[in-house]
């Protein structure tokens, strides 16, 4: 005990502020997490507000996304196709989006669409497999998964309100 040195004899020119110690850069990295998750948060609840037409679009097709490795590519087609005309109905009216079927209703969609898909050359199973008899038409899943995402990126922009 003799040998120890007061705490007050101490210069506080040798003790160091830099570094820091870990605990200080992990209590950095949690705030800086945080943030980014809180970021995030606030990005997509102000692109799809609760009870609004984009966020049921929206959770409908991913949960159709998840739902589509159980079900048939042909099974995922309807539902995908069923799930389309009824945002577009949504989007911009009964007059505009119901009575489009076949190839119009592709260039219909291709016309919407602000991401440029190319939904006339490579959504035809979208008019042709729903009505088809079953195991008519091969599809592939991931095919499916591609059109799911065209679509999500489809609903996404909501063209009245931005024109």
């Amino acid at each position: 005990m003799a040998r120890m040195r007061d705490i007050h004899e101490l210069n506080m020119d040798q003790v160091s502020w830099w570094p820091p110690a870990i605990g200080w850069w992990l209590l950095a990295a949690a705030v800086l997490g945080l943030l980014v998750l809180l970021w995030w948060g606030f990005r997509n609840l102000r692109a799809y507000p609760p009870g609004t037409w984009h966020r049921d679009a929206r959770n409908q097709l991913l949960a159709l996304k998840k739902l589509s490795r159980q079900l048939t590519p042909e099974q995922s087609l309807r539902e995908l196709s069923e799930l389309l005309r009824r945002i577009a109905v949504t989007r911009l009216g009964r007059e505009q989006a119901a009575g489009l079927t076949g190839e119009d209703w592709l260039a219909w969609l291709q016309q919407q669409d602000p991401a440029s898909f190319a939904w006339q050359e490579k959504a035809t199973v979208l008019i042709t497999v729903p009505y088809a008899p079953p195991g008519y038409a091969s599809v592939s899943q991931e095919q499916v998964i591609k059109l799911i995402n065209a679509a999500l990126n489809w609903a996404r922009y909501d063209r009245k309100a931005r024109s």
